[in-house]
């Protein structure tokens, strides 16, 4: 995972990846996302994600579309509550067709007044196609129970009163205050020269003005815990249980990263996995995750089962919670739990898409990209007595709040 840094003089930064491939990644990051917007605004970092495919000082939409797609390439975007990104795949010869697409996009897109409301449309389209998968949904109304109040406390897409109510001033003033030059990184991976990106880098990014406004963002104050359940017409329960977490910046990340994985993380045989479907039957799906922020984290574990299994597979779930409190994994436990993580992680980087926009987010978090071998390093020198220390630190049931759909 050997890569080149380079800084533009306007602050931009690009992180390269060398791989002798035909085929090209690249991404565009920006470190503004949902949890930057102001209350009546919620919504707008994922409309402008949207909009910035729809007409430049030079471009309109078919030609935006067509620029990458006439020679076999992809584009494509995704907003996060803290996070923009456009990322595109592409044969090796067509980088600078891809920088020259990205800076236009990001900064020279004109958003006109039919395409805002054509796209609103859309997005109502968006927000009624998500209403009807609650497996998706409830995840987001758990952030939203558990940071209420917060800036991570609300969709990404917003709601439709507030998506309605979007203008231009609203996006103009978000970009300027949110699209810094110092929070963008330029991922590329592909088979290319150091000298050749960084002369890339400065003739078509290196010419931007500097922007380096102070982002006004703060962590979310401490609260209690949260139990809602709403009856909705669906034929399932489904159910999230879970709490606040670790930030990407604190000691235990890695530690609980690594106990997500053992409880309910990828694969068939976690914890999880194993005591709730395999061996009671009870539900198609159930899982954990951990989503580490700048300033704070999400864990949760989620089932969807028929409501009279419901309540047992909670009982279930709490006993397994139980047993990472009171005991410490034995030491082939723990070190099978290591390399079934790291095997994941490293199996994971044979997506090269990915693996550029992880390193673009390491470079934004950490001013650095971590090698495998630190993160692995990490990994090893996590130990029993420590995740046993954040299961009694974040899996009490007394701590964790609830969300459930239930069939009306």
């Amino acid at each position: 995972m050997e890569c080149e840094l380079i800084q533009l003089p306007n602050g931009i930064r690009i992180v390269l990846h060398h791989v002798a491939s035909p085929v090209s990644h690249a991404c565009i990051l920006v470190n503004a996302g949902a949890r930057d917007e102001q209350p009546g605004q919620y919504g707008l970092a994922h409309f402008i994600e949207h909009l910035l495919f729809k007409r430049t000082e030079k471009r309109n939409t078919n030609q935006i579309i067509n620029r990458l797609e006439a020679v076999g390439g992809d584009l494509n975007a995704y907003t996060t509550k803290e996070y923009t990104c456009i990322h595109a795949s592409f044969l090796s010869p067509y980088l600078e067709r891809t920088l020259d697409l990205f800076e236009d996009l990001f900064f020279h897109s004109v958003f006109p007044e039919d395409e805002m409301e054509k796209e609103k449309g859309v997005i109502l389209d968006e927000m009624a196609s998500y209403l009807d998968s609650p497996e998706d949904a409830i995840m987001d109304d758990f952030e939203d129970l558990v940071f209420e109040g917060h800036g991570l406390g609300h969709n990404i897409l917003g709601t439709a009163t507030d998506l309605q109510a979007l203008t231009k001033a609203n996006i103009n003033h978000f970009i300027q205050q949110a699209y810094n030059t110092n929070e963008i990184v330029i991922g590329i991976s592909g088979n290319y020269t150091v000298k050749k990106v960084r002369q890339l880098g400065e003739r078509i990014l290196g010419v931007l003005p500097e922007n380096n406004n102070q982002k006004n963002r703060s962590g979310p104050p401490a609260s209690g815990t949260r139990q809602s359940s709403y009856r909705k017409p669906i034929n399932q329960v489904h159910y999230v249980m879970g709490t606040k977490a670790y930030s990407v910046h604190d000691e235990n990340k890695v530690g609980l990263l690594l106990l997500n994985n053992l409880l309910g993380g990828m694969g068939m045989s976690s914890r999880l996995n194993l005591v709730v479907r395999e061996k009671h039957g009870i539900a198609y799906t159930v899982e954990s995750n951990y989503t580490p922020y700048s300033d704070t984290g999400l864990f949760y574990i989620y089932f969807g089962t028929d409501d009279e299994k419901a309540a047992k597979a909670r009982r279930l779930i709490l006993k397994e919670l139980k047993k990472l409190r009171e005991r410490t994994l034995g030491v082939m436990q723990l070190y099978q739990a290591k390399q079934k993580f790291k095997g994941q992680i490293a199996l994971a980087e044979e997506n090269r898409l990915s693996l550029i926009i992880s390193m673009a987010k390491n470079l934004q978090d950490y001013g650095h990209v971590q090698t495998l071998a630190a993160l692995f390093g990490q990994i090893d020198a996590v130990s029993a007595d420590q995740l046993l220390h954040i299961a009694n630190e974040l899996l009490d049931e007394g701590r964790l709040s609830t969300l459930s759909f239930v069939p009306d």
